[in-house]
């Protein structure tokens, strides 16, 4: 694995790749389960609001 400093221009690749080298998969794990559980509430709640019409 290279060692070059690497510079991102989003902050959001700047956490990732910082959790990754840090090898705090678990932490990255329960942001990635965080954001799977808003997207399936998001998308009930759209399929609820289309089945009522």
């Amino acid at each position: 694995m290279s060692h070059d400093v690497q510079h991102y221009s989003d902050p959001q690749d700047a956490a990732l790749a910082l959790i990754l080298a840090s090898n705090r998969g678990d932490e990255l794990t329960d942001i990635l389960v965080a954001a799977l559980e808003d997207a399936f509430r998001i998308l009930d709640e759209d399929w609820v609001s289309q089945a009522r019409h």
